[in-house]
């Protein structure tokens, strides 16, 4: 029975997860596309996308970086659990960026991407 019930509970959070990421089906990761990786710097050492540039969002970091960054660009941003990149990700559209992919997770990020986590 409680089971039952934290299944029947879980799946609305899954979706709402789920849908936070624009996790893309046609994903194509071009010589320009710029991989922003925004979890801290220890996650970052414990493994990130090979070319990944770090920005850590908590700290601060990215936001201070983000008037540096070009709004034509193509971002493809990804953290541990996609809400961090999601929270990124907001930021940089409010700012009027307007080519931004949450990728979620660092693995779903190499998943989507086929860049190795290094």
């Amino acid at each position: 029975m409680f089971r039952r019930i934290s299944i029947l509970l879980a799946t609305p959070l899954l979706i709402l997860v789920a849908s936070g990421c624009s996790e893309p089906s046609d994903l194509t990761v071009g010589e320009d596309s710029v991989l922003i990786d925004v979890r801290t710097p220890q996650e970052y050492a414990m493994g990130h996308l090979e070319g990944a540039q770090l920005l850590d969002l908590n700290s601060g970091e990215f936001e201070a970086t983000l008037p540096q960054l070009s709004p034509d660009a193509e971002y493809l941003v990804y953290c541990r659990s996609g809400n961090r990149s999601a929270q990124a990700m907001k930021m940089m559209e409010d700012a009027g960026f307007t080519d931004v992919t949450n990728l979620g997770s660092v693995e779903e990020a190499a998943e989507a991407t086929e860049i190795p986590i290094v």
